[in-house]
C-alpha cells in the first residue's frame, strides 16, 4: 500500500532546510497524493556554537537528536550532509539512499584573491581540521582560525573578523545561491574533500519496507559506492570530526579510485595514498587503503592527534 504521509526530521539551519526541502519537492513530484512535513530538530551540534567542533567530540554531533526523534516514531526519514554522518548507527536505523553529489571540492572565498596569492601570514578562516592540515602543508605561513555558525554566517566572518579568505564547501555555496561568492575552486589534490562532502544522505528505520520503497529512487549508485568507499576508511580509521582525515571515491564505469590523507593538525606529518579496483568492492577498497595509510605512518599521526585532544578534553569546563 502507497504511503499517505512521510515525515522528515532536520535540522533548522539554512543549509539542512534547503537540502529537507529538496527531498521533500521530489517526493511530492513523485508523490502527489503524498502528504510530506517537515519537523525541525534542534541538535548539539547547533547549539555549541562558541567551541570547535573537534573540541567537543565531532561524531554525531548534528544526528543524535534526530536519530532518537526516528526511535521515538516521531519522524519516517533524516536528511543529512554526509559529511555530518557517524559510520555507525543506532540499532534499527542506517543510511538507505545517498543522493548524487554536488560538486565535492573546497571553496575559497575572499577579497577576490587566490589561495596561491594570499600574503604571507595571511588569516584563513575554517570549520574543518581536515582543510587546515592540507592547506598549511602547502602553505606554513597561513594563521588558521576555527570559524563556526551557519554558510551565511561564515562567509560574514571574512569582514567581521578581518580575515583574508573563507574556505567552505563548493556545494553547500551552490545549493544556497552563493555560488557568484567562490573566488577559487580548490583542486583535490591540493584540498582533498570532507568524507561524503557534496552527497546527501537519507537515514531511516530499516524495518520499514514502505518508508523504503517511497524513498529508493533517491540512491545513486555511484555516488553511494564512491561515499561508502570514503566512510569505510573512515570506519577504519575510527576517525571523526576531531582528526584530520580526508577521503575521495571517483567511480568511473565499473571501477573506484579512492584516495585517502591522513595528517598532523597542523600538516607538518601526513600521509597520503590511492587504490583502484572494482566499484562493487567499495567498503573492501576502503579498508584496503586504510590499513596502507595506518601501516605507512597513520597510526602514529592518528595516535598524537587523539592524544592531543584527550589532553584538550580535560581543559575544557562542562
Amino acid at each position: 500500500m502507497a504511503l499517505k504521509e512521510l515525515r522528515i526530521g532536520t535540522r533548522a539551519s539554512q543549509l539542512a532546510l534547503w537540502q529537507a526541502n529538496w527531498v521533500k519537492s521530489e517526493l511530492e513530484k513523485r508523490y502527489p497524493d503524498m502528504t510530506v512535513t517537515l519537523k525541525k530538530i534542534k541538535t548539539i551540534g547547533d547549539k555549541i556554537l562558541d567551541v570547535p567542533l573537534a573540541q567537543v567530540g565531532g561524531k554525531g554531533l548534528f544526528v543524535k537528536e534526530i536519530e532518537e526523534a526516528m526511535l521515538r516514531g516521531e519522524i519516517d526519514i533524516a536528511v543529512h550532509s554526509m559529511k555530518d554522518v557517524p559510520t555507525e548507527f543506532p540499532e534499527g536505523l542506517g543510511l538507505y539512499c545517498i543522493t548524487k553529489r554536488e560538486d565535492p571540492r573546497d571553496a575559497v572565498i575572499s577579497k577576490g584573491v587566490k589561495f596561491a596569492d594570499l600574503p604571507q601570514g595571511a588569516r584563513i578562516g575554517t570549520s574543518a581540521l581536515r582543510r587546515q592540515a592540507q592547506l598549511l602543508k602547502v602553505r606554513p605561513d597561513l594563521e588558521m582560525v576555527i570559524i563556526r555558525g551557519n554558510v551565511e554566517t561564515r562567509m560574514n566572518k571574512l569582514e567581521t573578523e578581518g580575515l583574508d579568505a573563507v574556505i567552505l564547501a563548493a556545494a553547500g555555496l551552490n545549493r544556497l545561491g552563493f555560488a557568484d561568492r567562490v573566488t577559487e575552486l580548490l583542486p583535490a589534490d591540493l584540498s582533498l574533500p570532507a568524507i561524503g562532502q557534496g552527497a546527501l544522505g537519507i537515514e531511516c528505520n530499516l524495518s520499514n519496507e514502505a518508508v523504503k520503497d517511497a524513498i529508493s529512487f533517491f540512491n545513486d549508485p555511484d555516488t553511494s559506492r564512491a561515499v561508502r568507499a570514503e566512510r569505510a576508511l573512515l570506519w577504519r580509521c575510527e576517525g571523526g570530526c576531531q582528526v584530520p582525515i580526508a577521503a575521495y571515491g571517483e567511480v568511473t564505469g565499473d571501477e573506484l579510485k579512492l584516495t585517502g590523507f591522513i595528517a598532523s593538525v597542523d600538516g607538518k606529518v601526513s600521509v597520503k595514498g590511492s587504490v583502484t579496483g572494482p566499484a562493487d568492492d567499495c567498503e573492501k577498497l576502503g579498508v584496503k587503503l586504510a590499513e596502507q595509510l595506518l601501516n605507512e605512518g597513520g597510526h602514529a599521526i592518528l595516535a598524537e592527534v587523539y592524544q592531543r585532544e584527550v589532553s584538550r578534553e580535560k581543559e575544557i569546563p562542562v
